[in-house]
This record gives C-alpha cells, structure tokens and sequence, in this order.
C-alpha cells in the first residue's frame, strides 16, 4: 500500500470512529433524555394515583359516615315507634281487663229509627226508639278490643313507615 492510501484509510478509520463516538454520544444523551421524560411521568403518573386513591378514601368515608347516620335517626324512629306501640296496647289492654272485669262498659253508640232500616214501623204507641242499651257478648268485646289492637298495630307501622321515608330516605 502507498502512502496515500494509507493516509485515506487512516482518515477513513479516524472518520468511522468520530461518527461512531457521535453516535455513541448521541445515543447516550438521548437515552438520558428519554430517562428523565419517563421518570417525569412516572411522578406525574404516582401523583395522579395518590390523588385518585385519596378522593375514593374519601368518598368512602363519607359513605360510612351517612350510612352511620341514618343507622342512628333509624334506630331512633325504631325506638319512639315502638315505645308509642307498647303504650297503646298497654291502655288497650287495660280497658279490656277494665270492661271484663266489669269496671267499665264498653259502650257502642248507634240508633235503632222506628221508620228505617229493618225495624218494622211500630202501629201503637208502644214504640221501641232509642230507649234501651245493648249488651254486648263476651265474645264481641273481646273482637272489638282485638280490633282495636289491629288497628294500633296498623297505625303504629304507618307511623313509622312515613317517619320513615320523611326522614331517613331524605
């Protein structure tokens, strides 16, 4: 080989190994780049996660704290309806002992027309009216008490139904 050939082969590897240290450089830096983006985004990313987590936290808190609440006004309404139950059927009960034990009458107010229904219109002047009292059979009293207690029951739980709605289902 000459000279000259030798030079241009030198330059030739000295040009190779400068492109190859450029892109060597090059690839480094972009790399270092690239690196930085991505820890920036995983930051960003660790951020939005922490936030995301933070917000369900909360979110979740308030639910158990509503729910506690209504749990609580619940239970309340429970217990003043069951207490305004209990003190119905106790004064039911009382007049039922009361009128089986003859110290009250139970006393069903009601009016027999000489002229309507199926009263027959009387000819003389003996009539039938309003005169008398009707007694009642223990069997009747005893229905007529049970019936009353029904319709406590009933009107117990519709208290509650509608305090129910009106204040806890706000």
């Amino acid at each position: 080989m000459t000279e000259d050939q030798l030079k241009l082969t030198g330059a030739a590897v000295i040009a190779l190994a400068l492109l190859a240290a450029g892109a060597t450089v090059a690839w480094v830096w972009q790399a270092n780049a690239y690196g930085k983006v991505m820890a920036t985004n995983e930051a960003s990313r660790q951020a939005d996660l922490a936030s995301i987590a933070n917000a369900g936290a909360e979110q979740a808190r308030n639910a158990l704290a509503k729910q506690h609440d209504a749990e609580q006004h619940l239970a309340a309404l429970d217990q003043t309806a069951t207490e305004q139950k209990v003190k119905a059927n106790a004064e039911n009960e009382t007049l039922r002992r009361a009128v089986a034990d003859g110290a009250r009458r139970l006393r069903i107010a009601g009016s027999c027309g000489a002229g309507g229904g199926s009263v027959p219109d009387a000819a003389s002047a003996t009539g039938v009216g309003d005169a008398g009292t009707v007694e009642l059979s223990d069997a009747a009293r005893r229905s007529v008490f049970d019936i009353r207690a029904g319709i406590i029951a009933d009107q117990a739980a519709l208290r509650a139904a509608q305090a129910y709605i009106r204040d806890v289902c706000r």
